[in-house]
Order: C-alpha cells, then structure tokens, then sequence
C-alpha cells in the first residue's frame, strides 16, 4: 500500500471485489484495471456487479470502449456493457423463423428476412444482432444508394482552405471495422434492401460473401486493408409488398439465406394479442375480450377477405401494428389521457393512425375499396368502437386515386 491508496499486484477478481470502491472512484483507475487484467471474471464483476462502464464520474463512453476492445472479457460480458439500456425482450416471431435465422447466422450465412408488413422484420432483426453479436449497427437503403454505401469511397474535405481527399467507409465497412476492433461478432443490419437497386449496390459484397481474402475496403494510410470474415453478421429485411422473391436477383438467393416471417398462426396470434392487451393497464376501460375480437376480425378480413366478400384476401399484413394501436390506447385512455371517457373514439383513431394508413401505403385502387369496405363493416358489427376515422381515410384515398387516374386516362 502506498499513501493509503491500494497498489494492485494480480488485477484479479479479489482484488476487484476487495477494491471495487477505489476502482470506480476515478477513470484513471478504472482504465488501467482493465488494461492490465487478464482474470474474465474480474471484468465479470465489474461490469455485472459494479457498472464499472456506466458509474464511473467522467468516464462517458471511454471504460465502454475500453472493455469492448479488450481480449480478456467474455462475450456475455461484452454484450452487457455494449447493449446496456437495449431490453428487446424475447423474440415474438414464430419458432421456426427464430431456429432457422440463428442457424444461419451461427454458419456465417448473411441473411435476408422477408415477408409482408407488420410481422416485425426488423425488431426481429435486432433482437437477433443482439444475442449473436456485441451490437449492431443499423442502416436503411435508399434508391439513391450505389456501392459505395455498402463498400465505401473517397470523399472530398476542407482544411485551412485546402481540399484533402479521405476514405468514408460504407455500412459493411464499417461492420468490419466495428469486428476488428471489438474482437467479437458485429452485425450489421441493412433494412429495406429493395429501396435500393440490389444487384448493382450489392455487386462488390457477392464477391466479398464467397471470398474471404477478397479486399472490399482500402482505409486511410496506414490502415489494414478490410476482409469481410465471419465475425460480420450481415441482417437484411425487405417487404414482400416491393417485391416477391422471384423478381430477386438471382445473384442474392445464392448468397444469402431467404427467411420468411409470413402470417403468425392462429394460437401465435392470440399469444401476441393477450400479451399486448395485458399490457393496457388497469386505469383503461376498455372491454379487452371485445378489442381482441376486433384485431382478430381486422385481421381475418384483411389476410383472408372473410368479411368483405369471397373474393379472397384483401392485402398480406402481419399482426405486429396492433402492438402500435394497444401502446397508444394505453396511454390515451388511462385516468387523465385525452381519450378518458371516450375510448370508442380511441379505438378509431388508433386505427386510423398506425393500422389504416400502413395497409393503403401499398394498396392499389381496387384494394382500396375492399377497405373501406371492410372497415365499414367492422364499423357496424362493434358498437363500442367508432371505426369510421379509418373508413374515411380509406374513402378519401379511394376518391384520390380515381381522380388521379380519370387525369392520367383523360391526358
């Protein structure tokens, strides 16, 4: 001991427990514990036990970053510092999508999760970044997106007047970088890939997929030419509703594998709806049996056509936007919420808010119809909810789309 401050010879986990005090009183101390520990469950303690990423005064982001980069704490150790404050829950896609994306991932296969909307494509994606990786890191494509936003590029910077040139990486760049640093899986998440023009933007990727040894990125002098190696999960979604399977690149089917989250089950469904239901609180009063039956009748006329005609289904819709509608019903309808003494309305308006517009987004003219028809027959067989706002909305972009094609037909 030296002027009473402990003088650490192991940096093993007794010390860490007998001085854990002293360890956390300051960023100097903390840092060096972890650098020069080779004991995982002395950073184990620290992390798990004392926070030492988040309690340390003054620390920000630096012991975060300090015991990702070390090679002594074990991944589950990692993952707790990296994904602290991200509770996702478990996974609510059905078994068979969640063993199969997991097999995939844990055999070094990039992924793409495809189906309609509302069945949770990309919180799924995360979910599953978060228990194979470290974190994740998220982009979403756009049509304007070229190779260079996968790979990277050389772009222009003013210093002191002078135009330099630097290397930007793109998001798997990045991914690598991210890999590289942390010693540990990084996932890399690219939703909505058919916004973009996937086989022209994904061209220098394939390479990468089959070539381990193959250079996809070039940093600034003196950085390591970057590898796409298996430590890079890469975790695609698309929508069904851009464009099927087949009309795929045949190039991306090959390299990737092809997940489907489609319609859940009648008794996954239920399982989904009690759980959000349960959820409202006790302040709301609104009849949950009557609510579920409403999802479950939404549901079946939209998927199934069962309350509009026999003409079939209306559109392919997952079940994950009525979370959306029971989240904002929650707070709505509690004691002192807006929609106190009025949930009929709520009921309405959450409809026309998160559910409605999400199914005319991709509707053409003829399923338009169908659902206005279909909500003004929900809105007849459940008194206790006022549905017209989303009958309105439906009839409103029903008279839009026909003026706009008697335009396009006239000219």
């Amino acid at each position: 001991m030296s002027s009473g401050k402990p003088r650490f010879k192991n940096y093993d986990r007794e010390e860490a427990e007998e001085y854990s005090g002293f360890i956390l009183s300051a960023v100097g101390t903390a840092e060096e514990f972890i650098s020069k520990t080779d004991d995982p469950s002395a950073l184990e303690f620290l992390v798990e036990e004392k926070n030492i990423d988040a309690d340390v005064p003054g620390s920000g982001a630096k012991l975060r970053d300090e015991i990702l980069k070390s090679s002594v704490a074990p991944l589950e150790v990692k993952q707790t510092v990296a994904q602290r404050n991200q509770n996702l829950g478990d996974p609510l896609v059905p078994e068979t999508v969640e063993k199969n994306a997991r097999t995939a991932i844990e055999v070094g296969k990039p992924i793409v999760l495809y189906g309609p909307t509302g069945t949770g494509k990309t919180y799924f994606a995360k979910q599953l970044a978060l228990e194979t990786c470290i974190d994740y890191s998220i982009h979403t494509a756009t049509p304007t997106w070229t190779p260079a936003d996968i790979t990277g590029s050389i772009q222009p910077r003013t210093d002191d007047g002078e135009i330099e040139y630097h290397r930007k990486a793109g998001c798997i760049s990045q991914g690598i970088q991210k890999a590289n640093k942390y010693q540990n899986n990084w996932a890399v998440i690219v939703d909505e890939i058919t916004r973009a023009d996937i086989s022209q933007v994904f061209g220098p990727l394939y390479t990468a997929i089959e070539d381990e040894e193959q250079v996809i990125f070039h940093g600034d002098d003196g950085d390591e030419p970057l590898t796409l190696g298996d430590d890079v999960k890469i975790i695609c979604t698309m929508n069904m509703s851009d464009r099927t399977v087949n009309e795929l690149d045949d190039a991306i089917t090959r390299r990737f594998a092809m997940i489907e989250l489609a319609r859940y089950g009648d008794d996954e469904r239920a399982a989904l709806f009690d759980q959000w239901l349960g959820n409202l609180g006790s302040e709301v009063d609104i009849d949950r049996d009557e609510l579920r039956t409403l999802f479950e009748r939404h549901h079946r006329g939209v998927n199934e056509g069962t309350t509009t005609s026999s003409e079939g289904a209306i559109i392919e819709f997952g079940p994950m936007h009525y979370e959306d509608v029971t989240k904002f019903l929650g707070h709505a309808c509690k004691s002192d919420g807006p929609y106190a003494g009025d949930e009929a309305t709520a009921v309405g308006q959450a409809f026309a808010t998160f559910v409605a517009p999400r199914l005319l987004n991709t509707a053409a003219l003829p399923q338009i119809n169908r659902l206005a028809s279909h909500y003004e027959t929900l809105d007849d067989q459940f008194e206790a909810f006022d549905l017209r706002p989303a009958v309105d909305l439906a009839t409103r972009q029903a008279e839009a789309e026909e003026r706009e094609m008697g335009i396009s037909a006239y000219e």
